[in-house]
């Protein structure tokens, strides 16, 4: 994903997964598309057991809804990098 929406919450009554439903909603309205993937801060992260590494090896990976969250230190705590994964592969951010 070269090209993404950055969403800001740090409302700590809101779970994760309410923040990327209502991220990817407002991405949907704005843009037409529906994101699929989305990257976040560690720290956000819940402890996920289905939790797996992503094909460079140092990514955690899970599913919330039809979203994939990826884990990143680029993204800033609070804040969610959220768009549509081209076709390309290219998903760092």
């Amino acid at each position: 994903m070269n090209i993404g929406m950055l969403w800001f919450d740090n409302d700590p009554k809101t779970d994760l997964a309410t923040k990327i439903e209502h991220a990817a909603e407002y991405y949907r309205k704005k843009y037409g598309k529906r994101p699929n993937l989305c990257f976040i801060h560690p720290s956000m992260a819940p402890p996920q057991p289905e939790a797996s590494q992503s094909q460079d090896g140092a990514t955690a990976v899970f599913t919330s809804g039809n979203v994939e969250v990826r884990i990143t230190r680029s993204v800033l705590p609070n804040h969610l990098w959220i768009g549509v994964n081209g076709a390309n592969g290219q998903v760092n951010p």
